[in-house]
């Protein structure tokens, strides 16, 4: 099944489970027009499908231009030293998750519970305020700053000729003590999400969710950890 997937106007994914490597997080990438941006990498190991998936779309691995780290797990930034190193990417990440991700913590990874050796990288766009504009390509992107299951967890939310489409990783946790997570801080973050109405929401693991389906998925979680 190594083989992109459109989900929308400029929007495909292009890693995961059953695209790139098992321990994939949902890989997404946006056709920015004269660029490419990537939300999130995966562990690494599966960076060869990824490329050829990207390729598949007609589209070059080279004009990923940024890369976006939606947290610092590792099943979220393995490949990110990759783009780096071969494509010259810029990664985007929170201010609050770049110790996890350049190596000051590795605590912050979770890299332990999925026995690998997470190849760090300098994040060269640290966001710093709770919503944060960048014009990438030709897209307007809002980065989100929504703590909870990390302490930088990032939503970005862009607008297409097929809706609004909100990249929410994770919403669903785990959460841990070692990684920062805030449960009070996770449901004030699912809150701005539901304020959002997006028409497509982009999972970390759960992949693709649309319309009222996004509330409903939302609502699920906040009433699993109301306690």
């Amino acid at each position: 099944m190594n083989k992109a997937m459109t989900i929308c106007d400029r929007v495909y994914a292009v890693g995961g489970p059953s695209l790139s490597a098992p321990e994939d997080c949902c890989v997404y990438l946006v056709d920015a027009g004269f660029e490419l941006v990537l939300i999130d990498s995966g562990v690494g190991y599966g960076m060869a499908i990824i490329e050829k998936n990207i390729k598949s779309l007609g589209f070059e691995p080279a004009q990923i231009w940024h890369a976006v780290a939606t947290h610092c797990h590792v099943d979220h930034i393995g490949g990110m030293a990759y783009l780096k190193e071969n494509y010259g990417s810029k990664i985007i990440a929170h201010e609050l998750d770049r110790a996890g991700i350049e190596g000051e913590n590795d605590d912050l990874t979770a890299a332990s519970m999925y026995g690998l050796n997470l190849r760090h990288v300098k994040v060269d766009l640290p966001l710093r305020d709770e919503i944060n504009k960048l014009h990438l390509g030709n897209l307007e992107f809002s980065f989100l700053h929504t703590p909870g299951h990390t302490p930088g967890s990032l939503s970005i939310l862009i607008d297409t000729k097929d809706g609004r489409v909100l990249f929410g990783q994770d919403i669903h946790g785990p959460f841990s003590p070692q990684w920062g997570s805030n449960l009070n801080n996770w449901r004030l973050s699912m809150e701005k999400l539901l304020v959002l109405k997006a028409d497509i929401l982009c999972e970390g693991h759960a992949g693709v969710y649309r319309g009222e389906e996004i509330r409903k998925y939302i609502e699920a979680y906040l009433k699993r950890y109301s306690n």
